[in-house]
């Protein structure tokens, strides 16, 4: 449909260049001297608020609206996981030093209220491993429970990162649907004029346009967020891993003595 449109309109213009050439012989000459004082002056320079807020006009007040809510609703929930995330590391070599020496100063409480207060995931995987470990619980116990705990944890990272992802399969839909929208109102514009000039199709092409950058620029910028949040989910599970591995030879030293 796009192709075809391109093409009438490609054609239709070379009719209507070789029409104003025509018309336009006698009066060159006369119109020579306006041109070029208006060319003297330069076009003048738009902010640039206000040049987004033309093209959003432009591109259709209810499709841009939707695109731009996108952006706002995905932005606030990438900012919640960062957040989140940010307060969830913990340096683990260092608890584990501080585990290591409370256990041997005063044992498994000692310990406890160590992980207690602690903030972060590793922090509360180790407290569960502890207060199973006060009840008497086996090693393999502790161990499954280590590991089963860790899972909840990962998830609770990995929270709304479902939603981030709907909103950038959503954003680029709309703008195409957008670009269907135009596509229709350029036809029935030439519907109504009976004439296939391009002034007649440039309105709903530049909606069209308009619309589907929108969206892929919302999807490009949620797309960047929801990637640096998977690396830091990442980076936060294996670590989670490697300081659960370490606590496990910690209470294995602890139980030999």
């Amino acid at each position: 449909m796009f192709l075809a449109v391109m093409g009438v309109m490609a054609f239709s213009a070379q009719n209507a260049v070789a029409q104003d050439e025509q018309a336009a012989e006698p009066t060159a000459v006369e119109a020579a001297a306006p041109v070029a004082d208006e060319t003297m002056d330069g076009p003048e320079e738009v902010p640039m608020h206000q040049a987004l807020k033309t093209k959003f006009i432009e591109g259709g007040a209810g499709f841009m609206a939707l695109v731009i809510a996108c952006l706002i609703l995905g932005l606030a929930l990438c900012i919640e996981r960062i957040l989140y995330l940010s307060f969830s590391k913990t340096n683990s070599k260092k608890l584990l030093a501080k585990i290591e020496a409370a256990l041997q100063e005063g044992g498994v409480e000692a310990a406890t209220d160590v992980c207690r207060n602690t903030r972060g995931p590793i922090a509360s995987i180790f407290t569960q491993a502890f207060l199973r470990l006060a009840d008497g619980q086996s090693l393999d116990e502790i161990e499954k429970s280590v590991v089963s705990y860790g899972g909840v944890e990962a998830s609770k990272m990995e929270q709304n990162l479902s939603w981030i992802s709907l909103f950038i399969a959503i954003a680029p839909s709309l703008g195409f649907l957008g670009t269907v929208i135009g596509m229709i109102q350029a036809f029935d514009a030439i519907m109504v004029a009976g004439d296939m000039s391009p002034a007649v199709v440039a309105g709903g092409m530049k909606v069209a346009l308009i619309t589907t950058v929108g969206g892929l620029i919302v999807a490009v910028i949620l797309q960047i967020f929801f990637n640096y949040i998977l690396s830091q989910v990442e980076s936060l599970t294996i670590d989670m891993e490697d300081a659960s591995i370490s606590l496990m030879d910690i209470l294995v030293k602890y139980q030999g003595k």
